[in-house]
């Protein structure tokens, strides 16, 4: 039923891989469930799956946004972005009122070193949905790896300001205040939002990385798991 489809969306992504799994394997072309399955394995680590089980859904779906989303999602989290662009550009030619192609879109180009087509996707994603937390922290830690941690600061507060901005993002709100020497500040949101021994572990994190910020946005995702 509908209720209980809605109900496992607020499953861990091992739980939500069992039951969407299963739903799978009940009806192999229920679009809905091949997606989920592909998102539920991305979120696990097992990229080779979430891109099989995405790629699944688009031989039968050729048109189908949602896997399309998340194929490209799929390569970006593997570290193969290239091979995730023609799905997400393809998503864009059929949802060009979709702000969610181009923020992936910007992710992908700024991963195979087109940081101005990235910028680009991101600027087109911002008028269409102006503010956008997501977009927003996509830019912010691409100019963070590129070594420009005061320009991410606008950006990420900008997107914690927005009332559907996440814990990760204040946590990368706090670590270019970190990179920038603004340690207090940093240390006030890692305790608003972290239990005393995590937030410890991060602000010696941050102290050991401020010399080297673009090596630390590329670290950062790893710590926070």
């Amino acid at each position: 039923s509908a209720e209980e489809r809605a109900a496992y969306d607020r499953l861990d992504p091992l739980a939500r891989s069992v039951v969407w799994g299963r739903e799978r394997d009940v009806n192999p072309a229920d679009p809905v469930a091949g997606v989920k399955v592909a998102e539920a394995m991305r979120q696990l680590g097992q990229y080779d799956a979430a891109v099989q089980a995405a790629d699944g859904v688009l031989v039968a779906q050729p048109n189908n946004i949602e896997a399309m989303l998340e194929l490209g999602r799929a390569h970006i989290a593997r570290g193969q972005a290239f091979y995730g662009i023609a799905a997400l550009e393809r998503a864009h030619g059929l949802a060009p009122n979709d702000w969610r192609p181009l923020s992936l879109l910007g992710v992908a180009y700024t991963a195979v070193r087109r940081t101005e087509d990235g910028r680009d996707a991101w600027n087109r994603g911002l008028v269409l949905a102006p503010d956008n937390p997501d977009i927003l922290t996509n830019a912010a830690m691409a100019l963070t790896s590129q070594g420009d941690p005061a320009g991410a600061e606008a950006l990420l507060r900008r997107a914690v300001a927005q009332p559907t901005a996440t814990l990760k993002m204040r946590q990368n709100l706090a670590l270019v205040l970190g990179l920038q020497g603004k340690t207090a500040e940093a240390e006030q949101i890692l305790r608003r939002d972290l239990p005393p021994e995590a937030a410890d572990r991060n602000l010696q994190w941050l102290r050991a990385k401020a010399s080297t910020p673009a090596e630390a946005a590329r670290t950062w995702d790893s710590l926070q798991q």
